[in-house]
């Protein structure tokens, strides 16, 4: 594919992140992203507001990129009952708990980064106004793929087996030898 600087789209976002007690006593807290924030500025686990134990973070901004070649993966977001972006964060050992490391708006994307056990994934719902910003990039750039069958070879690749049912090879058990072919071999 010829790359098109026309076909990439970028938007920061802000990832909030809310830290609420947690359920069980190995774990102080439960952090869990709950919204983004289109066009946000750069912040660094700002605390956006306070509740009792709850506190709401704008963790960071991280910049939301749209390729024209992965417009088929978006298409699949969008058509999800609730079309939503995925963090990806890493743990760190600081006063910060989590890095945010990349958003996508590609759940193919996402499940690559979740595949890894390392990285934590976490979906986030989309609000209107980025629904709205990522289909007209689809609607823009996406060009539908024909389904082609493929064909079949002529050639029998399960013909012979090697050692399968073979006369001239001393096995215990095969359930593909005839029975005379058994009873020949045991008295041999």
């Amino acid at each position: 594919m010829i790359h098109n600087p026309d076909m990439y789209a970028t938007m920061p976002l802000g990832i909030v992140m809310r830290r609420t007690p947690g359920v069980t006593r190995w774990a102080a807290w439960a952090w869990r992203a709950v919204a983004v924030l289109p066009g946000a500025g750069p912040a660094a686990w700002r605390v956006l507001r306070e509740e009792g134990d709850i506190t709401e973070y704008h963790a960071a901004t991280v910049t939301l990129e749209l390729h024209g070649a992965e417009t088929e993966s978006y298409l699949h977001g969008l058509s999800a009952q609730v079309p939503s972006v995925y963090a990806v964060f890493r743990k760190t050992g600081g006063d910060c708990p989590m890095e945010a490391v990349l958003v996508t708006a590609s759940p193919y994307e996402a499940q690559d980064y979740e595949d890894n056990g390392e990285d934590i994934v976490e979906k986030i719902p989309m609000p209107e106004g980025l629904i709205a910003w990522v289909r007209d990039f689809v609607e823009t750039y996406h060009i539908e793929e024909e389904f082609k069958k493929r064909r079949r070879d002529k050639v029998k690749v399960d013909a012979h087996v090697d050692g399968i049912g073979d006369p001239r090879i001393v096995q215990q058990r095969d359930i593909y030898r005839s029975p005379t072919l058994r009873r020949k071999g045991r008295m041999q």
